[in-house]
């Protein structure tokens, strides 16, 4: 046996074939068009809510500066899986060499750690907004801002740093055959021909970690928010603090939920069909629900996006 076939066989440095999603679609051209839909209005919904969070001056608030993480996240989180999985489709493709594949689950991996603090530092902002609003705006400063935004930032690549490169050493000489649409760590780990049980038990507590921790926050942060809102004499606060608290929450479920299922959950509860759907939930139709749920159902960020559309009316009559 010569030295190429060897590294191919037992370094792992063959090209991988992503199985994806279309497989598995009896009408693959219109799941690709949905998709790309879904794709452009996540994309363009997160960058109309970025732009607006940045020009409006309503909307220079710890809430909306923590909004416009999530939408930057959000942007990049589906951009890492998405236009590849499209682009494969339309030139029948369907590898993805090992450099790549080491991309794509970092950044996934970074970005996904980087979201699970970001959610907890949201609730801790609104903890703060509503149990402790006369010093809100000394206690959450821009600078103290910048450095939860930066901590969120620096943690998720932390996961990033810890599982990639372990996940991509292993010696990867069965099927190259990845059952999924991109670089998820269990899909990639099933392929590795070496006992990885002690690999799966670090990873395991490493998620469990990486889940404890804000959601600890969260509960913690709404525990104390649900009891100064029930001492809340005005019906008008309530209503305002429970619509901002609800919207948190259902993305909270959406996002941890899947993360749960993904890493947590014993192997028996998993196929590789059931694997893409709940990934399909948390990397495609979580970015482009977020700004909907979080911010253009609010009635600042619709004025201010009514008075960013008003602009060009106005500034052409007077140019007339």
């Amino acid at each position: 046996m010569d030295i190429t076939t060897w590294m191919t066989n037992h370094t792992g440095w063959a090209d991988f074939i992503l199985v994806g999603l279309f497989s598995q679609s009896q009408h693959p051209a219109l799941l690709c068009v949905v998709i790309f839909l879904i794709f452009l209005m996540a994309l363009s919904g997160n960058a109309v809510l970025i732009i607006l969070i940045h020009s409006s001056a309503k909307l220079h608030t710890p809430m909306y500066f923590f909004i416009s993480q999530l939408s930057l996240m959000d942007m990049m989180y589906i951009s890492i899986t998405v236009p590849k999985m499209l682009l494969d489709q339309v030139l029948g493709v369907s590898t993805i060499s090992v450099p790549e594949c080491g991309i794509q689950m970092f950044l996934y991996l970074t970005l996904g750690g980087s979201e699970y603090f970001l959610l907890a530092a949201m609730a801790y902002d609104r903890y703060m907004a509503i149990c402790h609003l006369l010093h809100y705006p000394m206690l959450m400063n821009h600078r103290v801002c910048l450095l939860l935004a930066s901590g969120c930032w620096f943690l998720g690549s932390v996961d990033g740093f810890m599982l990639t490169p372990v996940t991509m050493t292993f010696p990867f000489c069965t099927s190259r055959e990845i059952q999924h649409f991109f670089c998820e760590v269990p899909a990639v780990m099933k392929l590795s021909c070496s006992d990885t049980s002690l690999y799966e038990t670090f990873m395991y507590l490493c998620c469990v970690l990486m889940l404890l921790i804000p959601v600890t926050v969260i509960s913690g942060s709404y525990s104390c928010i649900l009891l100064t809102i029930h001492r809340m004499n005005s019906a008008e606060g309530r209503r305002k603090a429970l619509a901002t608290c609800s919207s948190h929450m259902m993305v909270v479920t959406l996002f941890y939920g899947a993360a749960v299922y993904t890493y947590m959950l014993p192997s028996s509860y998993h196929t590789p069909q059931k694997d893409m759907v709940v990934s399909v939930f948390y990397t495609i139709l979580t970015p482009v629900l977020n700004p909907l749920i979080y911010s253009f159902r609010n009635k600042d960020v619709t004025g201010a996006l009514r008075k960013m559309l008003s602009v060009g009316p106005v500034f052409q009559e007077t140019v007339k």
